[in-house]
């Protein structure tokens, strides 16, 4: 018994895919007709309708034409492809994600139009690329320097601490990225960790002060009003100051060590990190640099 045989017009009505959709995928091969009647019009037996429903489906998923063809020519199974297919749906999702943060942020407006250029970068970058100027930011920061060094650990942070978007960032997390991208671009602010980082990676570590005794007496007297002149002051540098330190010493170490965009750089990967936020420390060691300064030939 010959198979039964279906016309253009008679296989579109079957599946409800248009004619003119069928004509198309069997131009590109992806759907040969079985034969042609008398008359040359196509004609497509079940093994084509059965080959037409798994094409439409495909279709409808989001594959190429090319990703179809090696399915069918058995060159790529279903679900390899449909895996590969995931992936980049996924990648998709997440920028759509990343715009839509962005253009929330830009309707709140107004931006300069450096801020908005940046947005619009950001949009438009990939993930790996927004990881990539950090990276570059990285090596050229630290290029040279010892990783073993005491003092050098500030590389190791920067390197290994994420600083990507999240997969559905909120606008502050947008603009927590977008003021990254303008630092690590800034060369004022790259020279300025170049500089902490060969001095961290030298053989000689400078004199340091204890964090948690500079936030306890210096935060309170800078909160306070305190001059770094003053006799109340001194009482705080003698607190603080490791006995026998050279003063003017330690207040260079600071000064070189302690420094608000570097710290603002932190902020802003607590921000995209979703890490709770930290009070300001550098102004405290500032204000203890100034001290120490103030009070080092006593």
């Amino acid at each position: 018994m010959a198979p039964m045989m279906l016309t253009i017009g008679q296989l579109a009505a079957r599946t409800g895919v248009p004619v003119r959709t069928i004509r198309f995928w069997s131009d590109e091969g992806l759907l040969p007709e079985t034969d042609r009647s008398r008359g040359g019009y196509r004609r497509y037996d079940a093994a084509a309708a059965a080959r037409l429903d798994l094409v439409r489906t495909l279709r409808e998923l989001g594959l190429g034409l090319d990703d179809v063809r090696l399915v069918l020519e058995r060159r790529r199974s279903v679900e390899e492809v449909a895996a590969s297919h995931v992936r980049a749906i996924d990648d998709r999702i997440r920028t759509l994600r990343t715009q839509r943060a962005v253009c929330t942020l830009l309707a709140r407006g107004p931006h300069s139009p450096r801020k908005a250029a940046l947005m619009n970068d950001l949009a438009r970058l990939s993930a790996a690329r927004r990881q990539e100027m950090i990276d570059e930011f990285v090596d050229a920061a630290f290029a040279g320097t010892d990783p073993d060094a005491p003092g050098a650990g500030i590389a190791t942070s920067m390197r290994s601490l994420p600083a990507d978007l999240p997969d559905d960032p909120t606008t502050e997390q947008v603009e927590a990225w977008v003021e990254l991208a303008e630092l690590v671009s800034d060369p004022a602010f790259r020279a300025r960790v170049r500089e902490m980082a060969v001095a961290g990676s030298a053989a000689e570590h400078p004199p340091a002060a204890d964090p948690a005794a500079v936030a306890e007496h210096a935060g309170p007297a800078l909160a306070a009003g305190v001059d770094p002149a003053s006799a109340q002051a001194r009482e705080v540098v003698e607190r603080i100051a490791p006995p026998g330190v050279d003063r003017a010493e330690l207040a260079a170490a600071i000064t070189v060590f302690a420094d608000r965009r570097v710290e603002r750089y932190w902020a802003l990967l607590g921000v995209l990190n979703g890490w709770d936020p930290f009070a300001p420390t550098v102004p405290a060691f500032e204000w203890f640099a100034e001290a120490l300064r103030a009070h080092a030939a006593e």
